[in-house]
């Protein structure tokens, strides 16, 4: 976007527009069905895959701070999670960990296309959402179910491992989405990088 460009690392109004329509796309998200899988707490959505969409398009800070939106618009009560779930008393449940990660791994996601997939190359968008929309996701994932599902690091763990195949699949998906979006705006990431630089 050129006005990342002009503007180094200030947010411009193109900036924070962009901010509002991916926390909306996120929330939209939210519609699919949630799919609890052998009666666990922590639902299979397709919230994550906005997550990794949000960082291969907008890079670190803008996807960042979408996603740091929509987790304070959930706190604050709107019913923006899958199944319609929202407010405070989702920070206390099992699933609080991935909803608190959704920011960390948006902006890792960002962080790690704009240095290594930047002109945007699908199989580096890949990786750069399987470590970030993945990996990084999982860490306060899974530390949310074991602190808040009482249970053991190794189990809360086992537990996640069910997550692993949907969120690969969603890791290529957005990366293909994001290839087709960069080939239209080719400018948008390199520029992010070099405001963030």
């Amino acid at each position: 976007m050129s006005s990342s460009e002009s503007t180094g690392r200030r947010f411009g109004a193109a900036d924070l527009a962009l901010v509002a329509v991916f926390c909306g796309i996120v929330a939209a998200l939210g519609v699919v069905p949630a799919l609890y899988p052998f009666g666990q707490a922590v639902p299979i959505t397709a919230q994550s895959m906005g997550v990794m969409l949000a960082g291969a398009l907008l890079g670190a800070r803008r996807a960042g701070l979408a996603l740091l939106l929509f987790v304070v618009l959930v706190a604050a009560g709107l019913p923006l999670l899958a199944g319609g779930a929202g407010g405070i008393g989702m920070f206390v449940t099992p699933r609080a960990g991935f909803l608190i990660g959704f920011p960390i791994a948006a902006f890792a996601v960002g962080w790690l296309t704009e240095r290594f997939a930047t002109p945007y190359r699908l199989a580096q968008g890949v990786a750069a959402n399987v470590v970030g929309g993945i990996v990084v996701l999982y860490v306060p994932g899974i530390l949310g179910i074991a602190l808040l599902g009482k249970m053991s690091l190794a189990a809360a763990a086992a537990t996640a491992l069910v997550f692993v195949p949907g969120d690969l699949v969603k890791a290529v998906v957005a990366a293909v989405v994001a290839q087709g979006v960069h080939r239209a705006y080719p400018l948008q990431l390199r520029n992010e990088a070099r405001a963030g630089a």
